[in-house]
C-alpha cells in the first residue's frame, strides 16, 4: 500500500491528520502488519475502518486461492477418491500432483499463520496461530516424507482442507465484526476533508488536516465545520445532532462556540479556531469509542489467560494422542497422527479468543451509534454491577433551565423593587437562578442598577452585593439566617413557594428582608419513564441537590425517587456517593457540572450527561452526549445486554472444547467408532468461532428496547 494513496484517503474521508495520527500510521502499513500479526490479534484492528477493510479484504484472497486449490487437492486425496468411488486420471503420480497444489495453500495462503506462530514464539507467547501452523505443517511435511520416501496414503487434503476452514471462518467472523466499526466510520466522516479559511484577507480553501488555532473559518449554509471555535461574526442556526445527539438546531451568535463535525443550516458566519487536531470535541470522541473497543474486560483477561493454557493443553494432548494411539492402541502411524492433529486443531481457543472482544465492540459501537460513549471495556462489563444511582437534580432530571413563576413581597416592597435589586446584584453570577432572575427582568423591560459594587458569590447559597450604596443579599434560607435577617415577616409565603416546589431566591435590603422570588425548573419529559426504568432492573435510585429539602421532596415526589440527598453544597456530594458505596453498594452518579466532578470521580461509575463540562467529562466512565436521562437506562441496558453475550460466548467457547477434544483425540474410537479427521476438525473449529461472533452481532436485537 503506497504512501500517496493514504494521502488521499485521509482527505476523501474529511480526517484530520493531526487528529488521526495513530489511524493513518495503522492504515498505512496495513499489509506489512498483516504478515506479522496472528489471526488472534486482529480485535485492535478491527476498530479501524481501512485497517479492517484490508484485513478483511486479504482474508477474502487468500480464502479464495486456498478454496480453488483445495477442489482438486481433496478429489485426487485418498479421502476424495473414496467417495467419489473412482480415481480420476492425472498427468503426473497423484502425490507429486497434491504436492504442487497443497504448497501455495500451505506456504501463501496460510502464511499468516506460520508468520503469526514466528512472532508469537519470539515474544514467547502461544496463540490459535500455534495450533493452526502445528496442525498444517505436521500434514503437510508428513506427506511431503511419504511422497519422497515410501508412497502411500497422504495427508495433503487434510493440511489444504485446514487452511481452507480456518480462512473461511476468519473471513466470516472478520465479516460480521467490521460492522462495528460503522460508529467510527460515521464518526470520521463527520469532518470535511476541505475549510475555507481567511488568510491575509483573502478567502482560501485548504484542506481540514491545515487548520491552525486562530485562523478565521468561514461558514456558509450547508457547509460542514471543520473545527471548534467561537463565532466572531454573523449569526446562523446550527444541527449538532450527529455529534451531541440533540436534534433542535441551536441558534449561533457572537461569541457563542461552534462544534467540528456539525452542519450549518440557513446563515453564513465566521468563526475563530480554538481547537484543532486532537484537541475538538470529534476527536475526542473518536479517542473515547476507539479506546473502548480496543480495551480489554476483566473477563476477557481471564478468558486470555485461559486460551494460553488450552494452548499448552491442546500440544501437549496431540503428543500424548499420538504416542498413546502408536504405542499402547496398537494403532498404525498414519492413524495415531490423525487423531493427534485432529485434537490439537479443535482445541484452538480461537472461540474463547474472541467471546469477549466481539461483544465489547458490538456493544460500544451500539453506545456511540446512540451517543451513548462508553470510555473502555471494563465500564462496559461493571456498568452492570449498578446497585444504586445518585442523580443529580439540575441539568439530569430538569432541564436545568429555570423561570420565575412568583414574587412574594414584604411590606413595604413593591414586586419591581424586589425583581430589579435582586438582578442587578445576580448580574455577575452565572448560577441557573441568577439566570432566570435576570431575564425575567428583561422581560419586563426595568432598567436595572448600574452603581452595583463589592459583588461576592457564596458558594452553593447566593449572592452579596452593594446596589446603589444599599447593602444587598440574595439567596438561601441559610444565608439569610446566617447574616442575621429575620424571616418571620415572610416565612408563610416562603413556605408556600417551597411547598409548590419552587426553588427560592430571598432578597434582603440593608438587612431587612424584601421579598421571595420563585423559581422553578421544568422537569425533563423522559425523566419519570427512565427512573421508573431504572427502579424496574433493582436499582435503589436518588437525588441530590443543592435545593431546599421540600422543593426537592415536592421534584422528588413527581418522579418516584424516595430517597433525597437535599442542600448538598458542590463540595459534598462525594461524600453522600461514599455513603452509599459504604452501605455495601455499587454506585453510579450522573451529573453534569464543574461541581458534579469529585462525585463522578468518587463513584464506582461516573456518568456525564449532556453536553456536560470538560472537567466533568474528563471524570467520568461513560459520557451520554444527549441531555436525556433516558439514555442513562440505555446505558444501563446496553451493558447487561453485553454481558449477556460475553457470558453466552463464553460458555459456548468452553463447552465447546470440553465436548470436542475427547472426540478428536479418539476417546470413542473403540467404543462406537466415532472419529474426526483434521479437516473436519478444522470445520468444526471454525464453525465455533462464527457462532461466537455472530452472537455477538446479535447484540444489536437490544437497540430497540434500549429505552423502553
Amino acid at each position: 500500500m503506497d504512501h500517496p494513496r493514504h494521502e488521499t484517503m485521509s482527505q476523501n474521508d474529511g480526517n484530520d491528520g493531526r487528529m488521526n495520527h495513530s489511524h493513518h500510521d495503522k492504515a498505512e502499513h496495513a499489509a506489512h502488519e498483516m504478515s506479522k500479526m496472528s489471526h488472534m490479534n486482529h480485535e485492535a484492528a478491527m476498530t479501524n475502518p481501512q485497517m479492517a477493510k484490508e484485513m478483511e479484504a486479504d482474508m477474502r484472497r487468500r480464502f479464495w486461492i486456498a478454496f480453488l486449490l483445495s477442489i482438486p487437492i481433496f478429489l485426487y486425496s485418498p479421502v476424495g477418491a473414496a467417495i467419489i468411488g473412482s480415481q480420476i486420471p492425472s498427468p503426473i503420480p497423484i502425490n507429486w500432483l497434491l504436492f504442487l497444489l497443497t504448497t501455495p495453500v500451505v506456504f501463501w495462503s496460510g502464511s499468516i499463520f506460520i508468520t503469526g506462530t514466528y512472532y508469537s514464539l519470539k515474544s514467547r507467547k502461544l496463540n490459535m496461530s500455534v495450533l493452526v501452523a502445528t496442525g498444517v505443517l505436521a500434514a503437510y511435511f508428513f506427506s511431503v516424507l511419504l511422497t519422497l520416501t515410501v508412497g502411500g496414503e497422504t495427508f495433503y487434503e487434510a493440511a489444504a482442507l485446514l487452511v481452507t476452514f480456518v480462512l473461511f471462518g476468519h473471513w466470516m467472523e472478520m465479516k460480521s465484526r467490521r460492522g462495528t466499526s460503522d460508529a467510527l466510520r460515521a464518526l470520521f466522516d463527520l469532518v470535511p476533508p476541505q475549510a475555507m479559511v481567511l488568510r491575509k484577507g483573502k478567502e482560501i480553501t485548504i484542506p481540514s488536516a491545515e487548520i491552525e488555532k486562530g485562523d478565521i473559518v468561514v461558514i456558509r449554509p450547508g457547509d460542514k465545520i471543520a473545527v471548534d471555535g467561537e463565532v466572531v461574526e454573523g449569526n446562523s442556526s446550527i444541527d449538532e445532532s450527529l455529534v451531541t445527539g440533540e436534534s433542535i438546531p441551536v441558534l449561533k451568535n457572537i461569541g457563542d462556540r461552534v462544534i467540528g463535525g456539525s452542519i450549518n443550516q440557513n446563515g453564513s458566519l465566521q468563526f475563530r479556531a480554538t481547537k484543532v487536531g486532537n484537541e475538538t470535541a470529534l476527536a475526542q470522541i473518536i479517542k473515547l469509542v476507539e479506546t473502548a473497543q480496543n480495551s480489554k474486560a476483566p473477563g476477557q483477561r481471564i478468558a486470555d489467560k485461559a486460551a494460553a493454557i488450552l494452548v499448552i493443553v491442546a500440544i501437549s494432548v496431540g503428543v500424548i494422542t499420538f504416542f498413546s494411539w502408536l504405542f499402547f492402541g496398537n494403532a498404525s502411524f498414519i492413524t495415531a497422527l490423525t487423531f493427534a492433529i485432529s485434537a490439537i486443531v479443535i482445541a484452538c481457543p480461537d472461540a474463547l479468543g474472541l467471546a469477549t472482544p466481539t461483544a465489547v465492540a458490538v456493544g460500544t459501537g451500539i453506545g456511540a451509534k446512540h451517543n451513548i460513549l462508553i470510555k473502555d471495556a471494563t465500564t462496559l462489563e461493571q456498568t452492570s454491577k449498578i446497585q444504586a444511582i445518585v442523580l443529580d437534580k439540575t441539568g439530569t432530571l430538569t432541564e436545568g433551565k429555570p423561570k420565575v413563576t412568583e414574587i412574594a413581597v414584604a411590606q413595604g416592597f413593591s414586586e419591581q423593587d424586589v425583581l430589579l435589586t435582586a438582578a442587578s446584584a445576580e448580574k455577575k453570577s452565572n448560577h441557573p437562578i441568577s439566570k432566570a432572575i435576570l431575564d425575567e427582568a428583561k422581560k419586563r423591560g426595568a432598567p436595572m442598577d448600574e452603581n452595583v459594587s463589592d459583588f461576592e458569590a457564596i458558594g452553593g447559597h447566593g449572592v452579596r452585593a452593594t446596589v446603589g450604596g444599599k447593602q444587598v443579599l440574595a439567596g438561601t434560607e441559610k444565608l439569610m439566617l446566617d447574616s442575621g435577617v429575620s424571616l418571620d415577616s415572610l416565612q408563610s409565603e416562603i413556605n408556600r413557594l417551597l411547598s409548590s416546589g419552587n426553588t427560592i431566591s430571598i432578597v434582603a435590603i440593608n438587612g431587612v428582608v424584601a421579598g421571595a422570588i420563585g423559581v422553578a425548573d421544568q422537569i425533563k419529559p423522559t425523566a419519570k419513564k427512565a427512573v421508573a426504568g431504572m427502579q424496574a432492573l433493582g436499582l435503589e435510585v436518588a437525588m441530590i441537590t443543592g435545593d431546599h429539602e421540600r422543593v426537592a421532596k415536592a421534584v422528588a415526589k413527581k418522579l418516584g425517587i424516595k430517597r433525597v440527598f437535599a442542600q448538598v453544597v458542590p463540595e459534598e456530594k462525594a461524600t453522600y456517593v461514599k455513603k452509599l458505596q459504604k452501605e455495601g453498594k455499587f454506585v453510579a452518579m450522573v451529573g453534569d457540572g464543574i461541581n458534579d466532578a469529585p462525585a463522578l470521580a468518587q463513584a464506582d461509575i461516573g456518568i456525564a450527561i449532556g453536553a456536560g463540562t470538560d472537567v466533568a467529562i474528563e471524570t467520568a466512565n461513560i459520557v451520554l452526549m444527549k441531555s436525556d436521562p433516558a439514555d442513562i437506562l440505555a446505558a444501563i441496558k446496553l451493558s447487561k445486554a453485553t454481558v449477556r453475550k460475553m457470558k453466552q460466548n463464553l460458555f459456548w467457547a468452553a463447552i465447546y472444547n470440553v465436548l470436542a477434544i475427547p472426540i478428536a483425540a479418539g476417546a470413542f474410537y473403540t467404543s462406537f467408532g466415532w472419529v474426526l479427521r483434521p479437516e473436519i476438525s478444522a470445520l468444526l473449529m471454525s464453525a465455533s468461532s462464527i457462532i461466537v461472533a455472530t452472537n455477538a452481532v446479535l447484540l444489536k436485537r437490544v437497540e430497540k428496547n434500549l429505552t423502553s
